[in-house]
């Protein structure tokens, strides 16, 4: 058994400070440490898979992460483990805890999950050991871990069993404040939603705000990513593939690691639905250089126009109630202007002092011969990392 100290602070020492994920109490002890430390970055996420996206978004700014959680949700991991940090080559640290390892009793759930956890992490061809249980073996297993993480850009897990850290009472904790809730607004609707803006126009309006030299764009999955890709194939711009739903924690990690730069989150109604606790995250984390633009078509258009369920819901009194600082929704490109006015705005952002939220009404439709990216993921994520001074050139 080891000390948490024992084990952070030998991460520290080699660069790890960023840590978000999803409460297990065997990581009590860990979590307890590091709230402690207002040296140390955690983030309490919604999912596993938030933690995941949260400390790439961290690594894509240049710095070392450690997501941990229960194994009984590595599975909610899964899809941003896949095609997120392998696809884009954005290593981590996992700490995923062994509940239900073979021989050791527990609760019925971790019934299965526990004997099938190795072989999990081996089928996402993540390289893992079981967490160090000597001091004198924590600094070798971390160099074990930057080896593998450095030399093919992809995570490494420690999988901890019962009784690896000794506790470590949580005597004061530092948490985001509590902040003062602001009022959703609306803007007048246009006669039909066939008088909305197009996609192309929303991306084109904002290409327009976001220079290069001060500002990222992420663009979730779909056609949004291939339709900025067409615009102008930017430096400052990421396209994701895959890890739906994940642009935000995304975002999130890379706007807390780099107060220096405005965090452009381009996201989807489809893929907002599907990780709606992102916003409760964003809400009480997220800083004033965070934008969330939502371009919302109603459908799920890259596969075949199915319809969301978003024109039932206000994403904008959503956001405003989990705590962003502004947030507003409707049909005309003046509320793209509005959040992106919002986050240059420092009387606002020191008021709110959180990240900003439109949600933006358009129409279907894709421009005829849409052409996918030709760069790579990887590419694309060394060129960002490169021109924001993340990696050497």
């Amino acid at each position: 058994m080891i000390e948490a100290a024992q084990f952070v602070e030998a991460a520290r020492a080699r660069g790890f400070d960023w840590y978000a994920g999803v409460p297990c109490s065997y990581l009590t002890p860990f979590i307890n440490y590091v709230l402690q430390d207002p040296a140390l970055h955690y983030v309490s996420a919604a999912n596993e898979g938030d933690a995941v996206a949260l400390v790439a978004g961290a690594t894509l700014g240049g710095r070392r992460g450690i997501a941990m959680m229960q194994n009984s949700g590595l599975g909610n991991a899964v899809s941003p483990l896949t095609s997120l940090t392998w696809t884009f080559r954005l290593p981590q640290l996992l700490i995923v805890t062994w509940r239900g390892q073979p021989g050791v009793p527990d609760e019925p759930q971790h019934a299965l999950m526990g004997p099938i956890t190795p072989a999990m992490l081996d089928t996402m061809e993540i390289p893992w050991e079981t967490f160090p249980t000597q001091a004198d073996a924590i600094g070798p297993a971390l160099d074990r871990a930057i080896a593998h993480m450095d030399a093919t850009g992809r995570p490494y897990a420690f999988v901890m069993q019962k009784g690896s850290v000794a506790p470590h009472a949580l005597e004061h904790a530092s948490m985001p404040e509590r902040r003062a809730h602001a009022a959703a607004r609306a803007t007048p609707g246009a006669a039909a939603p066939s008088a909305w803006p197009t996609r192309h126009d929303a991306l084109a309006r904002i290409v327009a705000r976001t220079p290069a030299d001060s500002t990222v764009v992420l663009a979730s999955t779909g056609f949004c990513g291939r339709e900025l890709y067409a615009l102008d194939d930017r430096p400052n711009q990421l396209y994701m593939v895959g890890s739906m739903g994940c642009v935000t924690p995304l975002a999130l990690g890379l706007a807390l690691a780099r107060p220096d730069l405005t965090v452009v989150a381009l996201d989807g109604d489809g893929a907002a639905l599907m990780r709606m606790g992102a916003f409760a995250t964003l809400g009480a984390y997220g800083p004033p250089n965070l934008v969330h633009l939502l371009l919302d078509n109603g459908a799920h258009e890259s596969t075949g126009g199915q319809a969301t369920v978003s024109q039932y819901v206000s994403f904008a009194g959503i956001a405003a109630a989990c705590g962003y600082a502004t947030a507003i929704e409707g049909d005309d490109l003046g509320v793209l202007d509005a959040a992106l006015d919002a986050a240059r705005a420092g009387e606002q952002a020191v008021e709110h002092g959180g990240a900003h939220f439109a949600r933006l009404s358009i129409r279907t439709g894709v421009p005829d011969g849409l052409p996918r990216p030709t760069v790579t993921p990887v590419d694309v994520k060394t060129r960002l990392m490169r021109h924001i001074g993340a990696m050497p050139a």
